[in-house]
């Protein structure tokens, strides 16, 4: 492992795709994580199912022919792009696995800097319709990275503060939220992504999809709250963009100092058995 970099910078992609345009959108995602690089990016972030779209009344039954396995066309473009261009890449798509190929997974995968898969997370949290659809999750890997520890949750899954929880607690510093949120819960996105970040102290990324697709409008609102809970920085126009933030781990120290939430924990009250009437 080489020496770990204090400051990091993170792009997210606010990403506008085309609904089922697997091979367009991917070849314009690739395009975007280029700019991010160029832009100083360390580490860029594409949304949840950028390569499918995510309005599940058209995508859902199609799910099957447009998941793609880890050695797919588009895992393999975006582990090029990520190589090309020296960042780490995380990127939502649908997954399907060898040992389950009748079935797809809500996923995001994480890409090092020189292409290589460091692994996947599958959302555990289904939304919906998702259910009908996709297989959840049950792991929740943290990846090292030169800069950090970073960990995923897919959209729906911020809003159980389990998952954050668990992520800080197996070591993430950043936990980066890929998602498709629709206009109309943008206050729960709000609130969602505050109250994660502090009652944990990490940085939290949330990449929204940008655009109408059918009935579905997501507005974006892209943002990346430090460990305080505070809003360091939002794309506030509805459109597509690329929002960077600068990340300073020894700042991150000091804020566990100031609110040592996660050293004042007392694990042995919270047994939800012992939570019952």
């Amino acid at each position: 492992m080489v020496d770990r970099k204090m400051n990091a910078r993170i792009a997210l992609v606010q990403f506008e795709g085309t609904i089922c345009d697997t091979v367009g959108n991917t070849a314009h995602a690739c395009e975007l994580v280029a700019e991010a690089a160029a832009g100083g990016a360390d580490l860029v972030v594409l949304p949840e199912l950028f390569s499918t779209g995510y309005n599940l009344d058209i995508v859902g039954p199609r799910i099957l022919d447009l998941a793609e396995s880890i050695d797919g066309p588009t895992v393999t473009a975006l582990r090029s792009a990520a190589r090309e261009n020296g960042v780490y890449l995380i990127a939502g798509l649908a997954l399907s696995k060898e040992q389950l190929p009748a079935v797809a997974y809500n996923s995001s995968v994480f890409i090092d800097r020189s292409g290589e898969l460091m692994g996947t997370f599958d959302k555990a949290h289904l939304w919906a319709l998702e259910r009908f659809y996709f297989r959840s999750g049950s792991e929740f890997p943290v990846f090292e990275t030169d800069f950090g520890k970073v960990g995923i949750m897919i959209c729906y899954d911020m809003g159980f503060p389990e998952v954050a929880r668990i992520l800080a607690l197996k070591g993430a510093e950043l936990i980066v939220c890929p998602s498709a949120w629709c206009e109309e819960d943008h206050d729960v996105w709000n609130f969602n992504t505050q109250c994660r970040s502090l009652e944990n102290t990490v940085y939290l990324a949330a990449v929204n999809r940008f655009g109408t697709e059918d009935s579905l409008y997501m507005g974006g609102h892209t943002r990346v709250c430090n460990p305080r809970g505070a809003v360091m920085a939002e794309l506030a126009e509805e459109a597509e963009g690329i929002l960077y933030a600068d990340l300073d781990f020894d700042a991150l120290k000091r804020f566990r100092t100031a609110s040592p939430y996660m050293r004042d924990r007392r694990p042995e009250l919270y047994d939800e058995v012992k939570l019952l009437p």
